[in-house]
């Protein structure tokens, strides 16, 4: 139940309430080791405040729930309410409160930059934006069409890819020899003439090729008026090319410019979301998304949550965005999103013609993703997990530890994310185990764990496998315990036979019947232990073609080489005097001692 703030057993909470100020801005909730717990905003702080205090407001499950493990409140005033929306995106993105609605991404999407603020203008990939004075095309995801286009445009326009300042004058590359590039870097280049191609590429990125059409043919004509028949032929197979290209370009409406569409499907405790990206009337790309543990919000709120989170990454907004009902806060969310377009972002439901139909388009495809074979067999395995483990929820990721060692010797700790069906790589970790000497599997472990979770690539996954038996799972969590970690679940998980420990359980739970669980369970089990020998290999190779001199100080590559080319090899190094490798041109006698010193070890 929600804490009443009149109740003795919360003093500090409630001198802290009285003290709020009716301004706007962003509260976070945190437990007693001041983790953040939730993140919100407010047009007024002290009555939102007092809100979650108060017997007679009614609050969902997710929130009572939260409510019992609040130990401490912080809170930021601001000028407006605009300022806290910005602020509170900023948080959430920072914190991951588990009980915020989170939109688990962490993918920068792929735009093309056109970069009109340089005197020569280049096309670039690139996933930051800049208010540079540059042009940007996207976002596309996937990404394929993009490497295509820049393929294209490269292919058939020939303007340059490299990074120099061109100040001063240079010798043409081979992409000149190829005919890729005008090469500005000769100064031979008319500047004017090199720009008209820049804005052929921004009309064919704009989708406006009837206009670059057009303007080509005008320039042919005139390249063959002026008996400049090779440059008009180069122009000729440009216009084809890019009468082809237009061809294959999916066009969601001539005239519509740029929006983004987002269509919703609810089916029980998650939320589906199938964004649709048009720019120019032309369909560039789409994401799928999922937001989970929704009971008792709206969906109008977790539009609002969604448009919050996603805009809050690197991504220019569209002219419109449009969705199936109103969300929460929209025209401050409306004002944000136009701050960072910089111009007017309107958003709307429409209710007839192409918005709508596009709309529709994108329900039918979030309900088909909600309702994939896919996603279905995830959702039961890990039903299954937390009803075999006896867990109070469904973890929806999970992580798993490793070390892989021979006696001790280059030893490595591993560990691997999986969420939503897939590994995420960009999120696994390895380590060299320096800080531990010999085989003692335990210290490994624990020497793992410490490091992986006081310097996370990302949010820590709700559940946790350790490799190993009961021994390694306590002295993983005798870790845990120390950094205060106690809202994940964390399990040992032993090989021959494949059984799972949980702490406190006398009795292992055996995973070797082919349940969707148990098969899930081990596949994330055999991928770290995967990832960690191949480290461990890698390690090893590098060790074997080390030569001993690197090791030595003052024998540099010099003299490395001219040991080996006189004696031949690091056994005849060996077996020479001090007197012989002293005589060698660059050294002397305390080089030579120390060279036989160290390979005599």
């Amino acid at each position: 139940m929600p804490r009443d703030p009149q109740n003795s057993d919360v003093p500090e909470l409630q001198k802290k309430l009285a003290s709020v100020p009716e301004k706007p801005g962003v509260y976070l909730f945190q437990d007693e080791f001041h983790k953040v717990l939730y993140v919100g905003k407010a047009r007024e702080l002290r009555n939102r405040l007092r809100s979650y205090f108060q017997k007679s407001y009614a609050l969902d499950p997710r929130k009572s729930a939260m409510m019992g493990s609040v130990g401490d409140f912080e809170y930021t005033v601001t000028g407006n309410e605009l300022e806290a929306l910005v602020l509170e995106a900023n948080l959430i993105k920072q914190h991951r409160p588990r009980y915020n609605i989170l939109l688990r991404d962490d993918k920068s999407y792929p735009y093309l930059k056109l970069t009109l603020n340089e005197k020569w203008p280049r096309l670039l990939v690139v996933r930051r934006i800049r208010k540079d004075g540059a042009r940007y095309f996207g976002p596309y995801v996937p990404s394929g069409p993009m490497w295509s286009a820049l393929s294209f445009i490269r292919n058939n326009f020939p303007v340059r890819t490299c990074k120099y300042s061109l100040e001063k004058r240079m010798r043409p590359c081979i992409q000149h020899q190829i005919k890729r590039c005008v090469a500005p870097c000769t100064g031979e280049f008319d500047h004017r003439e090199y720009l008209r191609i820049i804005q052929d590429i921004r009309l064919l990125l704009e989708g406006k090729n009837k206009g670059l059409l057009a303007s080509l043919e005008k320039k042919m004509r005139r390249l063959s008026e002026e008996m400049r028949y090779e440059d008009a032929v180069l122009v000729r197979d440009r216009i084809r090319a890019i009468q082809r290209i237009s061809e294959t370009q999916k066009a969601a409406a001539q005239g519509l410019g740029d929006v983004d569409v987002i269509g919703i499907f609810r089916t029980g405790n998650i939320l589906a979301v199938k964004i649709l990206f048009s720019r120019n009337g032309i369909m560039i790309g789409f994401r799928d998304f999922y937001l989970k543990d929704i009971a008792g919000e709206s969906d109008s709120c977790l539009i609002k949550n969604f448009i919050e989170q996603f805009y809050a990454k690197e991504i220019i907004p569209p002219a419109e965005v449009i969705c199936p009902l109103m969300p929460e806060d929209a025209p401050l969310l409306s004002a944000w999103l136009s701050e960072k377009r910089g111009g007017h972002v309107s958003i709307a439901t429409p209710k007839r013609g192409i918005k709508k139909k596009l709309l529709v388009m994108a329900e039918e495809n979030a309900r088909i993703h909600s309702l994939s074979a896919g996603d279905t067999g995830k959702s039961l395995a890990l039903e299954e997990i937390a009803s075999r483990l006896h867990f109070q929820s469904i973890p929806q990721s999970i992580g798993a530890f490793d070390i892989s060692n021979m006696g001790g010797k280059e030893a490595v700790g591993a560990f691997v994310y999986w969420e939503n069906g897939e590994f995420k790589k960009q999120l696994y970790r390895h380590i060299k185990m320096d800080a531990v000497k010999g085989p003692d599997d335990y210290a490994m472990m624990k020497e793992m764990v410490k490091r992986t979770i006081n310097n996370p690539a990302g949010e820590l996954p709700d559940m946790m496998i350790i490799d190993g038996g009961r021994e390694h799972l306590e002295a993983a969590l005798s870790v845990f315990r120390e950094n205060h970690i106690k809202d994940k679940y964390i399990v040992g998980l032993a090989k021959d036979p494949d059984r799972i420990f949980l702490h406190g359980e006398r009795w292992p739970v055996d995973l070797e019947d082919g349940r969707p669980s148990s098969l899930l369970l081990k596949k994330i089990r055999d991928e770290v232990h995967r990832f960690a020998i191949l480290y461990h290999k890698k390690l090893r190779s590098r060790k074997a073609l080390e030569s001993p001199l690197e090791k030595i100080y003052g024998v540099g590559r010099k003299r490395h080489f001219a040991l080996l080319k006189h004696f031949g090899s690091i056994e005849a190094i060996r077996r020479a005097t001090g007197e012989e490798i002293a005589g060698l041109k660059g050294f002397n006698r305390k080089i030579a001692e120390d060279i036989l010193a160290a390979l005599k070890k």
